[in-house]
């Protein structure tokens, strides 16, 4: 019997297996090679007979075990047209791990050839390395070289029949193209021009120059490592392979061995690894000798080639030096300890790569197809033309696909789908179906799957397997992992490749999807699909991951693309494909989709990195959700940094898709990112780019060309960078050609690109193509001198170039746009009337910066030519140069002829002393000469200048201009005044004869800088001979100079010789010597820093005035002798004169010298001396000076280290005033002092604080006052300030005032201070302030104090002033010997006061008793008595903020009855109880001759208030009444208006009745319609009234009907105040009928009007002639507002907030203001105003000449309309502020309106000052 018939079972099933595989070989040979990858079938197959082939082949199968023959068994059947009796019996039998047989006899060897890699067998270990005789090295040879014959033969089989038919699946590519190669820096080959190979991929000798250049890098020695870096579906595993077929086929004779390795199979090797067994056990083993082989390898080690793919996806469980790891060996070999010599390559994903590679590890970066690899790619792809064309053409007409095609392997995900999708459809039609990534990945699983019929159970089994390898890290399945039917449906489709894992002991063979993306993609669907999956589950899925080159994880993870896939399910376009996939309703399938598009909404919130923006661009892209896009692109930051991560083509386009949707503009800033050469073209078209910067070294040529194509198209792009990159001409000129397409530009940056002068030149030539353009950066260039003065000519002859600056590694071309427009000159009459002045107005300004150039005499030649027919020049810096001294007079003598307006530096370039000179006499005749500052130590050359005159005048037109901020100019151009500092030249004597010659010639020198020279004394004494020879000067700086106290006294005669001299400043210790006239600043530096103001009147008119004139000498040894003769140099100067002397010691000679001096001074006004030491004796000294120098007028000895003396002038008066504060005077001194005060003619003030003095001082002064009658005022402070101050008058004082603080009197000094006191009988107010006087003390002091005649008032202010109570203060007062007049307590003040009159007198006439803050306490029958008798004529009593209870409130009334002229009676902010109330009413109605009486703000019911206007009754004579805060009811009122007619003399209520009355206030009362009828019963008695305020009185239409029939009868009524009221239209009809002729206020805020009486009121007071302020607030007058046709003249304010006004009633509104000439504030906020409202307001604001303030908040006005107010605001108004706050105008556009017319005001608070009224 058969062997296969045994296994079957049955013979008869046997054969129909064979017959039926036998029909379809190519099909069977297919899938054992599927199943077995590694094994070469190519020999062992080729029996004649086809039955046997297949017997055999089926065999080969049966040898893998179980689990591959069950999975063969289900591919046949469901790939196979078999009949269903034969796939029965076959799934019944195989499909199962029963019917596996145990034997298998068919007469063959089981185990495969073993010349090939079988992929099963144990670890090779007969590979040694011991010797071998020579006698068999040639034996050896032959060995390794049959081996390597071998590897190239097997490589040959394997690749020679992948050329299937068109549309096969995935797993075997079609047409291969390669792709983008780019060098990473410092790898790049010696033959190879570094960057990215992007040209036609084929040589002319059919070689791909990649591949030549491959493996050709700089590393000579040392390991030889090739990285490959490229992103999923770049086709780094084809490339790979590609290498093996071109090595195979002979292309890469370099190399004699080449081995392929896959991290992912390596991944699963878990037992001990050696070198020999990774090439010979897991590839290919030599067919004998493979030790010999291996010896042979490692002897031509630079022969041999390692390929591993999949670097990234190694597992790092193991440490990288585990001898067990896979990893261990490739480290090995990178590192050369293993194999040395050979070369290694590795392929990876872009992230941090593993820490074996070694440092000099040469990168490759992979970028995939550009536009010409697609179209080949494309073409190859289909065979026949047709077919090319219409897919070429489905591609171009749709932007995103062709991006997408940029990736290789996504390009062929799209070719194999536009195979199926094209034949009849329409043209876009197919494209419309792959319009993303996700959707390109379901049109295929739709293209394999059976036509119309979808596997759903299959392709969520593979989802699941898919998405369970991805969390656990597994992309190689075997068969435990996934089950046979979804396996073999796997294999059917082409989704699925197999591949032979080896471990210890054993084989298997393992399966893995074709792609990693195609396994990410099977998870996606599995999660969006399954039912097991939820929303919460499905939404932790969609995250992003940062991708960082540096900064990413040790181990890539696996997912990389399952959120954007997640991304594109959630599209409305794949709802049906997972509607029936997941069988489920469309309901529920979009549910989950809207999962996953809230968790990327949620993302897009968030403040993301540059790695995670991309994926988020890729991700909502792939969702096609219009909305999302939009609020993505609006979230994005305004500047968008993407730093040090790759990027490519494709991602660039994802994020362009996304920045469409965005209104802003946006900044987007490359640093340091790998970007893929044609990555540019992606951001063609995107309007939304305004700032656009690159800055990597990997931007070369090719990535210029691609920004050159689409910079053109970018027309909101204002800013351009290419920095830090390699091109050179080539993309220079690509570049050249595209920038005049951008005239929008506004800045480029081409700096640290290196460019050469060729490049500097043709980019610059460009600039006049650039109209816009404000800034050129060309730096860290490499130019040439000849190339910079090319340069400079550009910038002479371009008309917008206004600066070029080039120092060191900087060249830098700042420009600006014509200033004036020939519109602007037309309008301005003066400019158009004249040609030169048109000129003038066009030129412009170029300042020109070449430092550190090494320009030479020459190079300035050449350059002064070409400056000299440029513009005028705002600068011209030619620091660091080498000029010397020839070429600094050039520039100097050319500076008159090039009109530089502002400054020339000449600085360090090697000028002389002898150069100096010539530079200064070049330039001393240049009228517009500012400054020359020469420094020949700090190598400083800089010329300064003035504007021209006619520079002046449009100057002083300008500050001429309305509104300008700079002080009015005189008429006539002032000439400049010039400032000359030669600092630190070395400067001497003999030098100052022709210095000053060469000065002489200068116009109109100011200041002269001689600072830091070697002058000494000799030439100071010369100069000061030489100076009346220079003219006026205003400063002249001679620090040092080496100069002692003759250079003082030669200089001190200037005083008298220069006319211009005020100041003279010298210190001998600093050197500081200063001479200066009387200018406005005098702050000048020791380094020489001298001021700046133009020679005016003053200086011309000198002799006129008398100037006062200073001397200063500090740091200087002042002996007699030096200072007899400085005395007697002064005595010759004009005055005033202000002498301030500072030296260490100033001996009591030197002093007396000094002071016998001062009265041949006539003109000294002050002598200071300060800083220095006097001796005890010096005080003495200065007393004496009052009767040595009678003009003497104050003496100020602070310490014997300061002392002032102030003088008069002839025509003053004698007297003096002295301050001898900060000494050591004590009592003992201060006494002596005290004495002497009688005879010393002070008419000011003496100072004698701080001189540690105690109470007896004071006591001493207080016994002084009777003897000094000048004395107007004395003040002795002993506490912290320690003051002691008495003031004198001219004459004898009447009126004298003492104060004494913080004195600490104890009992023992009362009865002297009341002694002192008593015979200081001009007294007339001592206060005590702290000075811790009991009340003992007190009462003791009261009762002393005793005078003749007069009037004393006595202040104590003690803290117990305010706990004693008022009972015991004003016992305290009874003790007093005289007649106390006024008493007034504060509690809170803590003071009491008494006024005193002498001599006592039984019946005083007048006094006045206030309690003011008292709590009056329970009723004491003998106080009441005592005040009685003591204030029975008492005028005034005020009490305010009092508890006025029962017992209190009747000691006021048996006051009150005894108060028969009391005046005046305040009871203020009180709490008054109800019985206390009655009392209290009770003693005011004997009151009968009060006159003003406040009742106000007291707590008291509507009740409380009746019962005390009951008082009012009687009182005639009353002149003011306050009631404010009083709960007035009707009754009340209508008592109160009762009363009003008897008081007669009432003038403000401040209620007067009759004739009077001119103000009635009831504002915030309830008197209602009946009150308001009863008061209109009274207002015909008050003709002069002029104020009435009844607001918020709760007065409805009957009340105030009834007071507008009244009003008119008020004929001077001035304001009208009725706002808060229901008045409605009834009373404004009312009013309208019978308005006051004089009334100019008018208020009605919140009155209940409408529209009808609104427009009656207006009409009404159309016209008026006095009318200022109206309010009509919180009314409802939406269409009747009032507008007027004869206006108001004088209205100042109209308010008219939330009125309902809108667009249509603003018009004529805005019509009437105009009408309003004085009208300065307008209100209309919380209205319902738009734009076209504020159009007609900003219409009118011009012409509103007065208008301050105009308040439109809370309206609603869009960003249109402030931005028409703001241009109405531009044409001339003189408002402060329009107020628009909460408004629906967006905050961005708040920040731009606000910058252009500040006067709009956004803020919730008002920033601005209220108008005042009358202003």
């Amino acid at each position: 019997t058969d062997p296969i018939s045994l296994q079957l079972g049955t013979e008869n099933l046997c054969r129909c297996l064979v017959r039926l595989l036998s029909k379809d070989p190519e099909w069977l040979s297919a899938k054992v090679k599927f199943f077995l990858p590694n094994m070469d079938l190519g020999s062992g197959d080729q029996s004649p007979d086809p039955t046997q082939r297949v017997i055999q082949q089926l065999s080969k199968l049966h040898t893998q075990g179980q689990s591959t023959w069950q999975e063969f068994i289900h591919c046949v059947c469901m790939e196979l047209d078999i009949p269903l009796d034969l796939e029965v019996p076959l799934l019944s039998i195989w499909g199962h791990g029963d019917g596996f047989p145990r034997q298998l006899d068919i007469g063959e060897e089981s185990q495969p050839d073993p010349q090939l890699h079988p992929g099963l067998k144990q670890p090779h270990q007969s590979c040694g390395s011991s010797p071998r005789p020579k006698q068999f090295k040639k034996q050896e040879q032959e060995l390794a070289k049959r081996y390597l014959q071998l590897l190239r033969t097997s490589a040959r089989q394997r690749y020679a029949d992948r050329t299937p038919r068109p549309g096969q699946p995935l797993a075997f590519p079609q047409v291969y193209i390669p792709p983008i190669l780019q060098w990473s820096r410092a790898s790049a080959p010696f033959d190879a021009q570094e960057g990215a190979v992007t040209g036609d991929p084929k040589a002319e000798d059919g070689t791909d120059v990649n591949i030549r250049n491959l493996f050709n890098t700089k590393a000579n020695r040392g390991p030889r490592v090739t990285v490959l870096l490229g992103k999923a579906g770049m086709g780094k595993t084809t490339l790979a392979h590609w290498l093996c077929q071109k090595w195979a086929d002979g292309q890469l004779d370099r190399f004699q061995a080449l081995f392929l390795f896959e991290f992912r199979q390596l991944n699963v090797i878990t037992g001990f690894l050696t070198l020999p067994q990774l090439l010979f056990d897991l590839y290919l083993r030599p067919e004998a000798g493979p030790e010999a082989v291996f010896e042979y390898l490692q002897e031509n080690a630079n022969g041999t080639l390692l390929i591993f793919d999949g670097l990234d996806e190694v597992f790092q469980t193991a440490g990288p030096e585990d001898p067990a790891s896979a990893l261990t060996l490739f480290s090995r070999l990178c590192r050369g300890t293993l194999l040395p010599g050979c070369w290694v390559m590795a392929t990876s994903r872009p992230g941090k790569l593993p820490a074996c590679l070694p440092t000099e590890v040469a990168t490759v970066h992979m970028w995939g197809f550009d536009g010409p690899r697609v179209e080949e790619y494309v073409s190859r792809f289909f065979s026949d033309q047709p077919s090319q064309e219409a897919a070429l053409a489905e591609l171009r007409a749709d932007r995103r696909l062709w991006s997408m095609c940029a990736l290789p392997a996504l390009c062929q995900v799209a070719c194999l789908c536009l195979y199926h999708l094209l034949p009849g459809s329409s043209p876009g039609q197919s494209a419309a179906l792959l319009a993303t990534m996700t959707q390109n990945y379901v049109q295929m699983v739709l293209t394999l799957s059976p036509p119309g019929f979808l596997p759903a159970e299959s392709l969520l089994g593979l989802g699941e397997v898919a998405l369970r390898g991805l969390e656990t890290g597994k992309v190689i399945f075997f068969a435990g992992d996934i089950p046979p039917p979804v396996m073999a449906f796997g294999a059917a489709l082409g989704l699925m490749t197999s591949c032979v894992c080896m471990g210890p002991g054993h084989q298997e063979t393992g399966y893995a999807f074709t792609h990693l993306s195609l396994q990410e993609f099977f998870a996606a669907l599995h999660l969006m699909a399954s039912p097991q999956v939820d929303k919460d589950t499905l939404s932790q899925h969609v995250t992003l991951t940062s991708r960082w080159v540096q900064r990413s994880k040790a181990r890539l993870g696996l997912i990389d693309h399952l959120p954007t896939f997640l991304a594109g399910l959630a599209s409305c376009a794949c709802r049906p494909f997972l509607s029936l996939l997941a069988q489920q309703d469309e309901a529920w399938v979009g549910t989950k989709q809207a999962a996953v598009v809230q968790a990327l909404r949620k993302l897009a919130t968030r403040r993301l990195t540059g790695p995670k923006v991309v994926e988020l661009c890729h991700c909502v892209g792939e969702t096609q959700v219009p909305e999302l896009a939009g609020f993505t692109a609006q979230s994005l930051p305004h500047q968008m940094p993407f730093h040090n991560f790759l990027l490519t083509y494709t991602d660039l386009a994802a994020l362009t898709n996304i920045l469409g949707h965005r209104d802003a503009p946006i900044h987007l800033d490359f640093e340091g990112c790998p970007l893929e050469p044609r990555c540019p073209e992606a951001l063609a078209g995107c309007g939304q780019v305004e700032n656009l910067s690159f800055k990597s070294r990997k931007c070369g040529d090719a990535f210029a060309e691609a920004l050159s194509r689409c910079l053109p198209t970018m027309g909101s792009l204002k800013k351009l960078g290419l920095a830090g990159s390699k091109i050179t001409a080539q993309g220079v000129s690509h570049l050249v050609q595209a920038l005049p397409l951008c005239p929008q530009l506004e800045e480029i940056s081409f700096r640290d690109n290196q460019l050469k002068d060729w490049e500097v030149l043709s980019i610059v030539e460009v600039l006049p193509c650039l109209p816009q353009l404000r800034k050129l950066d060309l730096s860290l260039s490499n130019v040439s001198v000849s190339t910079l003065l090319s340069l400079t000519n550009v910038a002479v002859t371009c008309p917008t170039v206004r600066m070029l600056q080039v120092r060191k590694a900087d060249l830098i071309f700042l420009l600006s746009p014509p200033t004036e427009t020939a519109t602007e000159l037309q309008g301005d009459p003066d400019l158009r009337g004249n040609a030169n002045q048109r000129k003038e107005a066009q030129r412009r300004s170029l300042a020109l910066r070449l430092q550190k150039c090494q320009l030479g005499v020459h190079d300035v030649e050449v350059l002064i030519a070409q400056l000299r027919e440029g513009p005028h020049l705002d600068e011209v810096d030619l620091s660091g140069n080498q000029l010397e001294d020839e070429g600094c007079q050039l520039m100097a003598e050319a500076a008159p002829q090039l009109h530089i307006a502002r400054k020339l530096d000449l600085s360090s370039n090697g000028l002389s002393l002898a150069g100096a000179c010539r530079v200064l006499s070049a330039v001393s005749t240049y009228r517009t000469l500012a400054e020359l500052h020469v420094s020949l130590l700090h190598k400083t050359v800089v010329l300064k200048f003035a504007p021209e005159p006619e520079e002046q005048e449009v100057i002083q037109k300008r500050a001429a201009f309305p509104g300008s901020l700079t002080f009015q100019m005189p008429s006539e151009p002032l000439p400049c005044a010039p400032r000359i500092r030669l600092t630190h030249c070395a400067l001497q004597a003999q030098h100052l004869e022709h210095l000053c010659k060469a000065l002489g010639g200068s116009c109109c020198l100011r200041h002269l800088d001689l600072s830091g020279n070697a002058l000494g004394d000799k030439g100071v004494a010369l100069l000061a001979q030489l100076l009346p020879g220079l003219g006026a000067l205003q400063s002249l700086n001679l620090s040092e100079n080496d100069l002692s106290l003759d250079a003082v006294f030669s200089l001190t005669q200037c005083f008298s010789t220069l006319p211009w001299l005020v100041h003279l400043d010298f210190s001998s210790e600093s050197q500081r010597v200063i001479l200066r006239g009387d200018g406005r600043d005098r702050d000048l530096s020791a380094a020489g820093s001298l001021p700046e103001f133009q020679a005016g009147a003053q200086f011309l008119g000198f002799g006129q005035r008398r100037s006062s004139r200073s001397f200063c000498l500090r740091e200087c040894q002042l002996e007699p002798l030096s200072l007899s003769r400085l005395c007697e140099t002064l005595e010759k100067c004009p005055g005033p004169l202000e002498v301030k002397l500072s030296c260490k010691v100033l001996s009591d000679q030197s002093l007396e010298t000094l002071l016998h001096h001062l009265p041949r001074l006539p003109e000294l006004s002050l002598l200071q001396l300060t800083q220095m030491e006097l001796s005890p004796r010096s005080p003495l000294l200065l007393a004496d000076i009052f009767s040595l120098c009678p003009r003497v007028q104050k003496v100020d000895l602070r310490s014997l280290h300061h002392a002032t003396l102030h003088f008069r002038s002839s025509e003053e008066q004698e007297g003096g005033c002295c301050g001898l504060s900060a000494n050591l005077l004590g009592d003992a001194g201060l006494r002596c002092l005290l004495e002497c005060l009688p005879q010393v003619p002070i008419s000011g003030s003496l100072d004698l604080s701080h001189n540690g003095v105690s109470q007896e001082s004071v006591l001493y002064l207080v016994e002084t006052l009777p003897s000094c009658p000048r004395i107007r005022e004395a003040s002795v402070n002993l506490g912290s300030k320690q003051s002691f101050w008495v003031h004198f008058s001219r004459q004898e004082e009447a009126r004298k005032t003492l104060r004494l603080s913080e004195c600490s009197f104890g009992p023992q000094h009362v009865p002297r201070l009341a002694t002192g006191l008593s015979q200081a009988l001009r007294l007339t107010e001592l206060t005590l302030t702290q000075c811790f006087l009991g009340l003992e003390q007190l009462t003791i002091l009261l009762g002393l104090l005793k005078w003749p005649a007069g009037l004393l008032t006595l202040r104590v202010e003690e803290p117990w002033v305010g706990k004693a109570g008022v009972l015991t203060l004003l016992e305290v007062c009874a003790q007093a010997s005289g007649n106390v007049t006024e008493i007034s307590i504060s509690e809170t003040q803590q003071q009491l006061c008494i006024q005193l009159e002498f001599p006592h007198q039984e019946n005083p006439e007048a006094t006045t008793l206030r309690l003011a803050h008292c709590d009056l306490g329970a009723h004491h029958s003998l106080l009441a008595r005592q005040l009685m008798e003591t204030c029975a004529r008492l005028r005034q009593l005020s009490l305010s903020q009092v508890n006025l209870c029962e017992a209190s409130a009747l000691l006021l009334q048996s006051l009150l009855l005894s108060l028969s002229e009391l005046k005046n009676f305040r009871l203020t902010s009180s709490c008054v109880s109800s019985s206390a109330l009655a009392h209290l009413t009770s003693g005011l109605s004997h009151c009968h001759h009060l006159e003003e009486l406040d009742l106000s703000n007291n707590q008291l019911g509507e009740e409380g208030t009746k019962v005390l206007t009951g008082a009012l009754e009687g009182k005639c004579w009353l002149k003011r009444l306050d009631l404010s805060h009083l709960p007035l009811g009707g009754s009340t009122l209508a008592a109160l208006t009762r009363g009003l007619s008897h008081m007669t003399l009432l003038q403000s209520l401040r209620l007067r009745a009759a004739t009077s009355l001119e103000e009635l206030g009831l504002s915030h009362n309830q008197i209602g319609d009946t009150g308001a009828q009863n008061l209109a019963a009274v207002l015909p008695g008050l003709p002069e009234l002029r104020k009435i305020d009844l607001s918020a009185n709760g007065i409805g239409p009957a009340g105030g009907a009834r007071l507008a029939e009244c009003l008119p009868l008020c004929r001077h009524l001035e304001e009208l105040m009725l706002g808060y009221n229901a008045l409605g239209d009834p009373t404004a009809l009312g009013l309208a009928r019978g308005l006051p002729r004089h009334l100019r206020v008018l208020h009605l805020t919140s009155s209940h009007l409408g529209p009808e009486g609104a427009l009656s009121l207006g009409q009404a007071l159309d016209g008026c002639p006095h009318m200022e302020e109206i309010s009509l607030a919180e009314n409802n007058l939406a269409g009747g507002v009032p507008h007027f046709h004869l206006g108001l003249p004088l209205l100042r304010q109209i308010d008219l907030v939330s009125c309902e006004i809108d667009n249509q009633t603003a018009k004529p509104l805005t019509a009437s203001f105009v009408l309003c000439p004085a009208l300065e504030e307008i209100m209309l906020s919380w209205n319902l105003l738009g734009d076209e409202a504020a159009a007609e307001l900003a219409r009118v604001l011009p012409q509103m000449g007065q208008l301050k303030r105009m308040d439109l908040e809370k309206n609603r006005i869009t960003a249109y309309g402030a931005w028409l107010l703001a241009e109405g605001l531009a044409q001339g108004s003189g408002i402060q502020v329009i107020r628009l706050w909460n408004n629906p105008i967006h905050p961005e556009m708040v920040e731009r309106l606000q910058s252009q017319e500040p006067r709009l005001d956004f803020a919730f608070f008002d920033n601005q000052p209220q108008v005042p009224h009358g202003t």
